[in-house]
């Protein structure tokens, strides 16, 4: 059996194909989407021919990165009885961001740096790699500080006159030393205080790949391995690292690779 799911811009799209069989997302599919999507947790689903882990209620996520143009098809197998449906990717328009005033050790770091660099990116990697079966990702996400967004994910970063990779976290600008805390439970993979491009560094494990990253903080509260629960601080806003002034850069990421709009899962800005 086929079906389509419609999935337009509201937050949550629910389809029934048989009183036994449901399958549900949360979130908008647009490139950077972070989607929360649910089924019988007794079937066996696959997202472009690989399969994926789910919660004993069915739960499972996936995404879509800031350059996807392609759908995601969906295959289930339930009961002997197959579905299967495309969830379609809306394209976004990204701005250009230039930021002058940058050391240009930090642009374009000197060859003593880089066994440093590379170091940190490996440290960095495999806390991002950490796998666990927590539920926090399906909590509502809050900010996770206050103040005011300074960058946006997927900007086209132009620094120190230099086109350099798009940005992929949200930027939110505030005094040195407001406070940070976690938008969502979860265990702490990273907690560095000096990581060259980073300053300080803290990542958080939200469950089922789901991950979060905080920079460029000027104080670092908690430590690698511990759980944390929503709202607690978790440290406080920056200037360390590659920074002009300080902020909070916070990033979401699904495994190691697949970067994602934190600005999607939170309440707008009122």
């Amino acid at each position: 059996m086929r079906f389509v799911v419609f999935v337009g811009l509201l937050l949550q799209v629910f389809a029934v194909v048989a009183d036994d069989y449901f399958l549900k997302f949360k979130g908008k599919p647009v490139q950077g989407a972070l989607i929360i999507a649910q089924t019988n947790p007794d079937a066996k689903v696959m997202i472009d021919g690989e399969q994926v882990v789910m919660t004993d209620e069915g739960h499972f996520i996936f995404g879509f990165g800031r350059f996807d143009d392609k759908d995601k098809t969906i295959s289930i197998d339930y009961q002997g009885q197959k579905y299967q449906t495309t969830v379609p990717v809306q394209a976004r328009e990204f701005p250009t961001e230039r930021i002058d005033g940058l050391p240009p050790s930090k642009v374009n770091p000197p060859a003593e740096t880089l066994a440093r660099i590379s170091r940190e990116s490996k440290q960095v990697k495999e806390a991002r790699a950490v796998w666990s079966e927590q539920k926090a990702f399906l909590e509502d996400f809050i900010w996770p500080a206050e103040g005011r967004v300074s960058g946006v994910y997927g900007s086209r970063r132009i620094l120190n006159g230099e086109p350099k990779r798009p940005h992929y976290g949200m930027d939110i600008a505030n005094v040195t030393g407001s406070p940070v805390v976690a938008p969502a439970g979860g265990v702490v993979t990273m907690a560095v205080t000096d990581h060259y491009y980073t300053g300080g560094t803290i990542i958080i494990d939200h469950g089922y790949g789901l991950n979060t990253t905080y920079l460029h903080l000027s104080q670092v509260n908690v430590k690698e391995g511990q759980v944390i629960e929503q709202g607690q601080k978790i440290g406080e806003i920056g200037a360390t690292g590659r920074a002009t002034g300080p902020h909070l850069d916070w990033r979401l990421n699904i495994g190691t690779s697949l970067r994602l709009d934190p600005q999607l899962i939170i309440p707008e800005q009122h």
